[in-house]
């Protein structure tokens, strides 16, 4: 019997969490059910988690009337992020949660204990150790102490073990995190630096969509990316290793070429469009020489961006920001990564002061390594060009706004879906928008 091909844009898996938990910053401003930003109330059981209205509030009870009276009883104290989802799997588990199934094709299911612990490579690590035995101190005083619910250290590290290996950021529209899940089906997924297929959410729905047109729908050939693709292939490999304790084989982590690359400078030869590693003496493409001045100038603007970058990791600061690119200039390749932070940073720092044109002239700038590192069909370069194409409307550069729309139309199609939030009810006004606006200017 032939299986059914899946299409670019097909969902491949629709799923919402075994458990999850809204990041504690955003408990004021957004609902604790549906994780919307709202004029949210708060419980006054708990006085920890809010909620929209009534109808979020009576939703949400069947979760949170396992844990009310805990978060009451050390209100006014903020349990981490981690710890409160801890004890999610722990309330949940005690109440039956280790019977739930979630199914990733017609047969094949997964439950909580099917995940993954990792307990062997864990026991070896210090800093997770390290991490868990502050956890367990909060979960004893928020679960009941010696008398309480939380489970042995052993239990303990396998339930923590399978949420910090198997846990999604989930994300708003515009790809911010804003709290964690546990989705047991979607574990089933691999990595790779070259996915072809997404995760992306509505709420706090998961939908795993094809990026590629498949064959048919087998779990071991359809890849998603764990972690932001936009770093040097050492970082990647590292935080793979660190956070999931796998060393990553994809084509782009084992390729020399493409990690040289990712840091490559500009080639001497004006005429060539290769990025050259400046620890050799000649690009591999042309032959050309690198000078020792092109190495020097290389390396001082490498070592002086990377410390800025790193100084300004809470606050960009757009002067600084600019002086790293004059550094870069005529010396980092265009796909340069560390050239591609550093305008992501003044991307963002020129929208916060209302800096437009400079907003948009570093927008545009990014575009090519953006496609180059994220891949065509990937949500990041959907949404920037969403993002852009807001900034460009703004400033009545219609032409240009309706370009980066209908590109982030094609996009978002593919890996949200006509019917997502974003596509509906954001894009598709400002698509609308934009074209009755040039045609009012063509027939006035």
């Amino acid at each position: 019997m032939k299986t059914k091909e899946i299409r670019r844009g097909d969902i491949i898996l629709t799923e919402n969490p075994f458990v999850y938990c809204l990041q504690n910053k955003y408990k004021k401003v957004r609902c604790d059910l549906c994780l919307q930003l709202n004029d949210v109330k708060i419980c006054t059981g708990c006085n920890y988690v809010s909620y929209c209205n009534k109808i979020c509030q009576k939703n949400a009870w069947k979760q949170h009337k396992n844990e009310c009276n805990y978060l009451k009883k050390v209100h006014p104290n903020i349990v981490p992020d981690a710890a409160r989802i801890l004890s999610r799997v722990i309330l949940k588990l005690r109440n039956g949660g280790d019977m739930e199934k979630s199914y990733y094709t017609e047969t094949s299911f997964r439950k909580f204990r099917d995940l993954m612990s990792h307990y062997a490579e864990l026991k070896t690590d210090p800093k997770r150790l390290e991490h868990l035995e502050t956890l367990h101190h909060v979960l004893f005083d928020l679960l009941g102490g010696a008398g309480g619910i939380v489970p042995n250290k052993t239990e303990l590290l396998g339930i923590y073990g399978r949420l910090i290996t198997n846990g999604f950021n989930i994300l708003d529209a515009e790809m911010n995190t804003i709290g964690t899940g546990i989705y047991l089906g979607v574990s089933v997924t691999d990595h790779s630096c070259s996915p072809n297929a997404v995760a992306t959410f509505d709420g706090i729905t998961l939908n795993v969509r094809a990026t590629e047109d498949l064959e048919s729908l087998d779990w071991s050939k359809i890849f998603i990316s764990y972690i932001d693709l936009l770093n040097p292939t050492e970082t990647r490999r590292k935080e793979l290793q660190d956070n999931y304790y796998f060393e990553c084989m994809c084509s782009k982590c084992t390729s020399k070429q493409f990690s040289d690359n990712m840091e490559g400078a500009v080639c001497p030869n004006k005429n060539c469009t290769a990025a050259v590693n400046v620890k050799y003496n000649n690009c591999k493409k042309c032959n050309a020489g690198v000078t020792p001045k092109l190495r020097n100038t290389y390396i001082e603007a490498m070592e002086f961006t990377k410390s800025q970058l790193t100084e300004m990791r809470d606050v960009a600061y757009l002067d600084v920001l600019k002086l790293c690119l004059k550094k870069q200039a005529n010396t980092f390749h265009p796909h340069n990564i560390w050239r591609l932070k550093t305008l992501e940073n003044a991307f963002e720092s020129a929208i916060d002061i209302n800096q437009w044109d400079d907003a948009i002239g570093f927008g545009r700038s990014l575009l090519p390594g953006y496609q180059k590192y994220h891949g065509k069909w990937n949500p990041v370069l959907g949404i920037f060009y969403l993002k852009l194409g807001k900034l460009e409307l703004f400033k009545e550069n219609l032409k240009e706004a309706l370009d980066s729309f209908e590109k982030a139309k094609e996009i978002l199609q593919v890996t949200h879906g006509k019917e997502h939030t974003i596509f509906h009810s954001e894009l598709s006004p400002m698509l609308y928008q934009t074209r009755s606006e040039i045609n009012a200017k063509l027939y006035s």
